[in-house]
């Protein structure tokens, strides 16, 4: 049976395949794929792995049938997202290991079971509830000044926000990606999932009026409180109360989102990091600002996902409703 090790994605199988191409060549193919999206291709390639190994099923070469087989058990718990991720990183793997003949996700049955999955779960799938401006004000008055951990907290809750960053790029920040300026701080983002070549990101960070809730001035006082020059700018604090040498996890961005979701009394299960990346994006739109403006700071490419933060800002913007009774309160006044 084939081992969870037959990752071929990752392996220099053209080195085998094609002989006729040189170092370089191999080397500019390889490099085709961002580092962060091999290693989610091998998770899924190694979850599907493991489902055959239960299933006594051979993953590679496998029929149709054990793709779509897989695939519905899979459909219990997980999004359609998923699902397809699932399958894409099992078809890449197909034919990085030199199989496109016998890719097994691209049979007729496999794409229809893909369509039906998605009509039975529906498409939209839904995200992290957007934390707003109005709840990191309430999380950032819970915050204990004394404790370097609420310090530190408070500096990844208010440049998540403002910057609209995504939990891995604020996770992997190093001190040296920042610049300040006498208008506020530059955050480049050396790593990010929609620059796979690794060009780097700017993201301007202004300073606000309310120095309480400037991410500017947190992140400064972190920096001055964890006495850090140089390396990862998140880290855990230790034991003895001082930060620890490596970055903290994006794991850890997460709990540290929900834990403070979860003080001012919201559910942590409908909350994560990516609430804040989503509040920054909906409260912008909610405030009228044009999509290439929003877009200017969460650095999407596709106007689509904006739009839906925007769609979700209009629900309440010139909303019937609100302006029904508040036309009834001015007629009493």
């Amino acid at each position: 049976m084939t081992e969870r090790s037959d990752f071929y994605i990752r392996k220099n199988y053209l080195e085998q395949t094609h002989s006729a191409l040189s170092d370089k060549s191999l080397q500019s193919i390889a490099d085709t794929k961002a580092e962060h999206t091999i290693d989610a291709y091998e998770s899924d390639w190694n979850d599907f792995c493991d489902w055959c190994a239960f299933h006594h099923e051979k993953p590679l070469p496998a029929p149709p049938e054990t793709i779509i087989n897989y695939i519905n058990d899979l459909a219990d718990y997980a999004t359609v997202a998923t699902i397809r991720r699932r399958v894409s990183a099992i078809s890449e793997n197909y034919h990085a290991a030199g199989l496109s003949a016998e890719n097994p996700c691209k049979d007729w049955m496999v794409r229809e079971a893909l369509i039906g999955l998605s009509r039975q779960k529906g498409v939209a799938q839904k995200g992290k509830t957007p934390i707003y401006w109005e709840e990191i004000e309430k999380m950032v008055s819970l915050m204990d000044s004394t404790k370097l951990t609420d310090v530190r907290d408070k500096a990844i809750l208010l440049l998540g926000f403002m910057g609209a960053f995504r939990r891995s790029e604020i996770a992997e920040l190093d001190v040296e990606d920042l610049r300040f300026f006498s208008q506020g701080m530059v955050v480049t983002i050396t790593h990010s999932k929609t620059d796979q070549t690794s060009a780097g990101q700017q993201v301007g960070i202004p300073y606000i009026e309310d120095t309480n809730l400037c991410a500017v001035t947190a992140v400064r006082n972190w920096l001055r409180r964890a006495d850090l020059h140089s390396g990862a700018l998140f880290r855990r604090i230790l034991k003895s109360g001082q930060p620890g040498s490596g970055h903290i996890s994006d794991k850890s961005i997460n709990l540290i989102i929900k834990k403070y979701v979860s003080l001012i009394g919201l559910d942590p299960e409908l909350y994560g990091a990516h609430s804040l990346r989503h509040g920054f994006a909906t409260s912008a739109a909610l405030s009228g600002l044009e999509e290439r403006i929003i877009m200017k700071q969460t650095r999407h490419r596709s106007v689509e996902m904006v739009r839906r933060y925007i769609n979700e800002g209009d629900l309440f913007v010139n909303n019937p409703v609100a302006m029904m009774f508040s036309r009834r309160k001015n007629t009493r006044s």
